[in-house]
């Protein structure tokens, strides 16, 4: 994972107290605690204390967290520390064995990496759709709904004919992938070693659907 200097500056800042650092820092990385809570089947009310427990918990190691790049990493694990702490409080109230707690995870857990992979993903993705034109953001917005909005509905809405709905989605598209934040995720991604035969080394990129 490359160390992005946005997180750096908000751990620097809020060491220092810079509230809006701290406010920010929260803001980026509270869908990535309420993300793994869920995988592991908490309620609502679990998932917060989880997210409460993860804040509380930086506040206190933060001074003492030695490199600010490393901050994602410690996120994942602590909250998936947590989610284990939790779900074993809940069966009982004597201290639970490390080797159950790992027992007790989801199965389709998977690596502190891929886990910040996934995130840096969604981050880049809603601040480049937050940089597209009104126009742009609205008609993704209607296409990508589940299930989608009809295109007459599309039509109707934008005063776009039927025929132009998929070529200025393409378009929009398009300009998505241009945006600052999926441009620099897109070069990271395409950094990486290529085989004699044109494959990543590392396996196929993941796509997310």
């Amino acid at each position: 994972m490359r160390d992005d200097p946005a997180v750096i500056r908000m751990v620097v800042g809020a060491r220092a107290g810079d509230r809006g650092a701290w406010d920010e820092l929260v803001e980026r990385y509270a869908p990535l605690v309420w993300t793994i809570s869920r995988r592991y089947g908490l309620s609502a009310a679990d998932v917060d204390d989880v997210g409460q427990s993860v804040w509380l918990l930086l506040v206190e190691h933060l001074p003492g967290l030695r490199e600010p790049a490393a901050l994602p990493g410690w996120i994942v694990t602590t909250t998936q520390h947590e989610c284990l702490r939790l779900l074993k409080v809940g069966q009982r109230s004597e201290p639970a064995d490390p080797a159950e707690l790992t027992s007790a995870m989801p199965a389709d857990s998977v690596s502190v990496d891929e886990e910040l992979l996934r995130h840096e993903r969604r981050v880049a993705v809603r601040t480049g759709f937050g940089q597209l034109s009104p126009r742009c953001r609205l008609l993704l917005s209607m296409l990508v709904q589940d299930p989608p909005v009809a295109y007459r509905e599309v039509s109707e809405k934008l005063h776009m004919p039927v025929g132009s709905i998929g070529p200025n989605r393409a378009r929009c598209l398009e300009r998505l992938r241009q945006t600052p934040a999926l441009a620099v995720l897109i070069g990271t991604r395409d950094e990486r070693p290529i085989d004699s035969d044109g494959g990543e080394r590392h396996g196929r990129p993941v796509v997310e659907r």
